[in-house]
């Protein structure tokens, strides 16, 4: 039995996998990571091999969960969750570093605003992916009801993401001589780790529980 070759998860596939390696590239212009440089320079390359290479990952994905694994459906969420949560986490630090590029801003009050607009702009990115595709709802009825349950998880993960960034960011401060800019996006991926297992957890519980 396939579970994931049906033409939305393709194009599914195909368009997160673009939006990832655009909101990378907005990450290399400000971070300006040497092992990322080949990104920009070939991109037009990437934006052909990237896609690819994300779908015969999933393509051998899928053979490993349905042949090794046990509780296939929730394997298969989860793998579908990491997936769009990957897009989720570029999404929210393709903006944050896209402001900290166009103000040259990386410290203070102003940061934590720009990581909660980027923020706020990944969950809602977050919730047409997971609930169209990841667990897969299609129902229309008690949809106000749903996205209340949602940005109510939502706003949780949000309180997590914004105040751990925070205090890495302005109350312990750069250490061992990292400098601010790559600081701050440590601090946003230790906030995007535990931001994570907080939604998948309270979306699949809570919002979109069958």
């Amino acid at each position: 039995m396939r579970i994931f070759f049906k033409k939305s998860n393709f194009f599914s596939v195909l368009i997160l996998s673009e939006i990832i390696l655009f909101c990378s590239f907005l990450i290399e212009k400000n971070l300006q990571i040497a092992f990322l440089s080949y990104l920009e320079k070939y991109f037009f390359l990437w934006f052909f091999l990237f896609p690819l290479f994300v779908f015969f990952s999933f393509c051998l994905l899928e053979q490993i969960i349905l042949k090794f694994l046990p509780q296939k459906e929730l394997f298969w969420q989860i793998a579908k969750f990491l997936l769009v949560g990957v897009s989720n986490t570029l999404v929210d630090w393709g903006i944050f570093n896209l402001f900290i590029l166009l103000t040259g801003i990386a410290t203070g009050w102003q940061c934590s605003f720009f990581k909660g607009i980027s923020f706020v702009v990944a969950v809602i990115n977050s919730y047409f992916w997971n609930k169209f595709w990841t667990f897969e709802k299609k129902e229309t009825k008690n949809v106000s009801r749903e996205f209340i349950s949602f940005m109510a998880v939502s706003l949780i993960g949000f309180l997590i993401n914004v105040s751990l960034a925070s205090l890495v960011i302005n109350i312990i401060k750069p250490k061992f001589g990292i400098e601010e800019k790559l600081w701050a996006n440590l601090a946003a991926a230790l906030a995007t780790l535990v931001t994570m297992v907080w939604n998948f957890v309270g979306y699949k519980l809570i919002v979109f529980k069958k």
